[in-house]
């Protein structure tokens, strides 16, 4: 059997799976194949996210037959955002390229990706032409980017998935964050290295179905939402000086019907209940910007728990 590659590869391509029986060994045959011809130094890593199929078991039997490719089998199901992050972190390529298993990410990109960044672009994201799903689905997309795009601290590119090239100088900066909760496409933009993108459509699959639906994605969008914005923390502190404001109102519509000889009782009884409303928002706002100090001050959590790793130069699990 040949020996395991020693020393760093020039590309690692890090792959989450869940349930992906039906695609894995077709996705591992035709990244390797478009990758071949463009560099002998590279690995593939799968990351199982407590798959229930025979999908870790094929994978098992990849590796035996093929050292490029590598497997991490976490202990249960640590998410959409955690699990993947985990596999980027392990990769040891002076650039790593994240995708599906399941073929909604166009293996036939990866040479321009590999160019591009040799050309000194340090990002490359592919970036689907059209999403096909329903108008609920549709919808919420759409609610998730213009949230994002108006409450985020930093642009979110839309129908980027986080399909991509990162330069190692990337990688390294966003684990340096320790961020518990990793919205990586969004920590991506965070970094403030230069970005480029590739418009393509999603090719159809090889088999399987996805393990999104409505309440996944929705998880996934609000995940996303909050960990790429800290304005939303702010935010009853802008609804706390609204309130404020018309609680002045009410105030001196109190004074002014005290002295034409109106009633004044509702308008002072509006003003408490407007000051009592403003006081809340505003303990709520200073609340949570403490918390927002706190998280900046405490992300240091491991990404997932490993059962188990396969033809890694070191099969010992990853420790937190």
């Amino acid at each position: 059997m040949a020996e395991l590659m020693t020393g760093d590869p020039e590309i690692s391509v890090v792959l989450a799976c869940r349930n992906e029986e039906d695609n894995v060994e077709a996705i591992a045959a035709a990244v390797i194949a478009v990758l071949e011809p463009i560099t002998q130094s590279f690995e593939l890593i799968f990351i199982d996210n407590e798959s229930q199929d025979r999908t870790v078991e094929i994978i098992k039997m990849m590796c035996a037959r093929e050292l490029r490719i590598r497997l991490i089998v976490n202990t249960r199901n640590f998410g959409q955002m955690r699990s993947p992050t985990h596999g980027i972190y392990q990769a040891s390529g002076r650039a790593v390229i994240s995708m599906c298993s399941d073929f909604q990410d166009s293996p036939d990109l990866l040479p321009e990706f590999i160019r591009r960044w040799r050309a000194g672009t340090p990002i490359v994201l592919g970036v689907r032409e059209s999403e096909k799903s329903g108008a609920v689905l549709t919808f919420m997309r759409e609610l998730s980017y213009r949230l994002q795009s108006r409450f985020g601290d930093y642009p979110i590119i839309p129908n980027a998935t986080g399909f991509g090239i990162y330069d190692r100088r990337v990688v390294e900066s966003i684990r340096a964050l320790n961020e518990p909760e990793p919205f990586f496409r969004g920590l991506l933009v965070e970094t403030g290295f230069a970005v480029e993108t590739i418009a393509f459509k999603r090719p159809p699959r090889a088999g399987g179905k996805s393990n999104n639906n409505f309440f996944t994605l929705l998880d996934f969008a609000l995940n996303g939402l909050a960990g790429s914005s800290k304005n939303l923390l702010r935010a009853p502190l802008y609804v706390a000086f609204f309130i404020m404001l018309i609680t002045g109102i009410s105030t001196l519509g109190a004074v002014f019907a005290l002295f034409t000889g109106h009633s004044w009782q509702l308008w002072l009884f509006a003003a408490l209940l407007e000051g009592q409303f403003g006081l809340l928002f505003l303990f709520l706002g200073l609340l949570g910007v403490q918390i927002a100090l706190v998280s900046e001050r405490t992300r240091n959590q491991a990404l997932v728990i490993e059962r188990e790793r396969i033809n890694f130069a070191d099969n010992s699990v990853a420790k937190a």
